[in-house]
């Protein structure tokens, strides 16, 4: 399960398919850079900047997992997405992932397009699609926000490590026998677990900056509630 981890390093994935999600990770990543253009403004640039510290830092720490005999971090996803939006948020995580690749060695270097793909973009956009959803059905209340933080972080870092299954079912350098199934099991049931720390960071984090500066948390901005339509009355029959 240690080499099984997010941060995938040399080796494990061949090279043919290390190359191919490096191409597509950089294909996205472009589009990201064009679309997060037209967000920035006064209040989103610095922010960008604090969320990729915030993400880097924490990090840095990591949480046991003692039913699996591994530990885990923040991937950062969804706290990106809720922040500063899936665009922006999405080349936040890919810029610490870059910089832990090359600087601390924490995931391979050839392997940094199937780790981007997984964290930094299949992770920021399962976030930002259960973002949208929850908070137009939910309150937009402290309580609905942590729920919306939590369950969005959960959900994004057991989406993330299946990005990692379908990868090494397509360029695994070790054979599991058929038992892809297992693996799948395997690493849906560690990260959940790992979800649920990184859910407790990301709903604490996000309903903290919104208590004090509500601007901030991009989601609230750009997503407005859903607005009932008002029913017409009808007097004397329908028309």
């Amino acid at each position: 399960m240690e080499t099984l981890a997010m941060h995938i390093s040399n080796g494990i994935i061949d090279g043919p398919v290390a190359a191919v999600f490096a191409a597509l990770a950089l294909a996205v990543l472009t589009f990201c850079v064009l679309r997060g253009r037209r967000d920035l403004d006064d209040r989103l640039a610095p922010m960008a900047g604090l969320v990729a510290a915030f993400i880097f830092a924490v990090q840095m720490l990591n949480f046991p997992i003692f039913t699996a005999g591994v530990s885990g971090h923040l991937l950062g996803g969804a706290l990106a997405a809720m922040l500063v939006g899936p665009w922006v948020g999405a080349l936040c995580v890919a810029v610490v992932l870059v910089v832990q690749a090359l600087v601390f060695g924490d995931g391979g270097v050839a392997m940094l397009g199937l780790n981007i793909t997984n964290m930094a973009l299949l992770g920021t956009a399962a976030a930002y699609l259960l973002i949208a959803l929850l908070l137009r059905v939910l309150p937009r209340t402290k309580a609905g926000l942590a729920v919306t933080a939590f369950v969005s972080a959960l959900v994004s870092v057991v989406v993330a490590s299946q990005g990692f299954v379908l990868q090494y079912w397509l360029g695994g350098t070790t054979d599991l026998g058929g038992n892809l199934t297992g693996l799948a099991g395997t690493m849906a049931g560690v990260h959940l677990l790992i979800g649920i720390g990184e859910g407790l960071i990301t709903a604490t984090t996000v309903v903290t900056v919104a208590k004090v500066r509500p601007d901030l948390v991009y989601a609230l901005r750009a997503l407005k509630p859903a607005v009932p339509v008002p029913a017409v009355p009808v007097a004397g029959g329908a028309r």
